[in-house]
Parts: structure tokens; C-alpha cells; sequence
């Protein structure tokens, strides 16, 4: 079965960095387009960033423009998202998805079970 294993979180103190990995087994990686996504404790869970599964095309919320970094690594069949400059703001479970790269939506995408990220100030 598809699993998707998020790691890298923890407390860092604002400014820091910190880098997320998702692990993905069961699927055929290069086949998917592979995002990032974060739900704040009270808020809906919100897109942060995606790639195609190429690598070659990426996509930020506005928020993060700058700070974050989204790659993928289709041999090893990892994900990852770099964090430099973080804000309390960013404070966070952090969720990994796949969707089909055919899928335009994340309706019908495999999930992660998501990692803290706290973020202190």
C-alpha cells in the first residue's frame, strides 16, 4: 500500500531552518506530482508547495516565497522542503500528498500523517 512518511520536524527558534522529508513507498514516485501542506492548530489546512514530478516545475503560497524550498529526489523516491527564515507564523503540522501527475486537484491524493513544526519567538 501507499505510504507517505513525513520527518524533520521540531522547535526552532524564529530565523532558524529547519528541513522536512516524505518518504513515499508503494507508488511509482516520478509519476506523481508531490506537494507540502500545513495546518495550524484552529485553521483549515493550507497549500505551502508543490512540484511536478519532473522536479522542474514548482509552486509557493506567497507566504513562504523566498524562504521555502521544495525538491524531490525521483531515485530515492523522497520529497523534501527546505525552511530558512522561519516565522512563529509558520507554526504547523506539516503534511505530505501525492497526486497523479494528471490530477489537477489534491481531492483523490495520498497523505501523510504530517510532522510538528513549532516555531518560537
Amino acid at each position: 500500500q501507499v505510504q507517505l512518511v513525513e520527518s524533520g520536524g521540531g522547535l526552532v527558534q524564529a530565523g532558524g531552518s529547519l528541513r522536512l522529508s516524505c518518504a513515499a513507498s508503494g507508488l511509482t514516485f516520478s509519476a506523481y506530482t508531490m506537494g507540502w501542506f500545513r495546518q495550524a492548530p484552529g485553521k483549515e489546512r493550507e497549500f505551502v508547495a508543490d512540484i511536478s514530478w519532473s522536479g522542474t516545475s514548482t509552486n509557493y503560497v506567497d507566504s513562504v516565497k523566498g524562504r521555502f524550498t521544495i525538491s524531490r529526489d525521483n531515485p530515492k523516491n523522497v520529497m523534501y522542503l527546505q525552511m530558512n527564515s522561519l516565522k512563529p507564523e509558520d507554526t504547523a503540522v506539516y503534511y505530505c500528498a501525492a497526486r497523479f501527475r494528471s490530477f489537477i486537484t489534491y481531492e483523490n491524493a495520498y497523505w501523510g500523517q504530517g510532522t510538528q513544526v513549532t516555531v518560537s519567538s
